[in-house]
């Protein structure tokens, strides 16, 4: 198998786990994608369309129908009054929580059936595919205890 074979068919095996855990949870992929990127920080709408690479049109529908669910919330921009940033509510939160645990459960379980030299080297070199392309942090690192390392 080819390296472009071997991506696009990796991230289609990653893409239908993560709709799954997501769907498990009642979230959209998209909605799930949206409360992981807000696990680190809120965001302004602008940034989040950068980090989400949504155009502003696509990111309003997703923050109007994940704030309709109590999950999100707008708030005045502490830097200019006149801006909003997005924010996880208390209820995202916590879904967030089990989402991101439950969902790098899944993805880790992949490679349930490589050695640990083979699981360390797949991180490394996939780890260098993704800072040598500057791909946003759209999914926090995590830690032993599977929960988000926040500020990371």
């Amino acid at each position: 198998m080819g390296v472009a074979t071997a991506l696009v068919r990796s991230a289609f095996l990653v893409d239908a786990v993560y709709a799954e855990s997501a769907r498990d949870h009642g979230l959209t992929s998209q909605q799930g994608q949206l409360l992981c990127v807000l696990m680190a920080q809120p965001y302004g709408m602008s940034e989040l369309g950068g980090v989400l690479g949504l155009a502003k049109s696509s990111l309003t529908g997703l923050v109007d129908r994940t704030a309709q669910r109590g999950l999100v919330r707008r708030e005045p921009s502490p830097e200019d009054g006149r801006a909003v940033r997005i924010a996880l509510t208390a209820e995202g939160g916590e879904l967030v929580e089990e989402f991101y645990a439950e969902t790098c459960r899944r993805i880790e379980e992949l490679t349930s059936g490589l050695g640990d030299a083979d699981r360390s080297s797949l991180v490394d070199v996939l780890g260098r595919v993704v800072l040598d392309n500057e791909v946003p942090v759209v999914f926090m690192e995590s830690d032993d205890g599977g929960a988000a390392a926040h500020g990371r």
